[in-house]
């Protein structure tokens, strides 16, 4: 039963602090319901449908943004060998990241990041 201590542990400590939210903001709730708020809205009304298209202009944004998070995906295993590889791991992760800067620097001269 020892093994399963910790994790009885931390589920208890979850399932209290859950509670202790829950009763929190029922605590702290005003009591009065808006009638067409919606969940996430804030209280105001929406200003435009759950459906529309978003602006062109947020669709390179979001490829930098997933390419800098590839490089966090590969830069997290690179930390835990680059002492053990050496200087050959060190070489590979800035090659990485000048290809990086590299299409940053293009997206940039390109006009990707103006937003007029």
């Amino acid at each position: 039963m020892s093994v399963w201590e910790p994790v009885l542990v931390l589920l208890g400590v979850v399932s209290g602090g859950v509670a202790a939210l829950h009763g929190l903001g029922a605590w702290l709730r005003t009591g009065r319901a808006l009638p067409d708020a919606g969940a996430f809205s804030g209280g105001l009304p929406p200003r435009e449908h759950a459906f529309s298209r978003f602006h062109v202009r947020w669709y390179p944004v979001t490829m930098i943004f997933l390419a800098f998070d590839m490089e966090m995906l590969f830069m997290y295993p690179w930390v835990r060998v680059v002492r053990t590889m050496g200087v050959p791991a060190v070489v590979e992760m800035f090659l990485f990241l000048a290809v990086l800067f590299t299409a940053v620097v293009y997206a940039w001269r390109e006009g990707a990041l103006r937003w007029a």
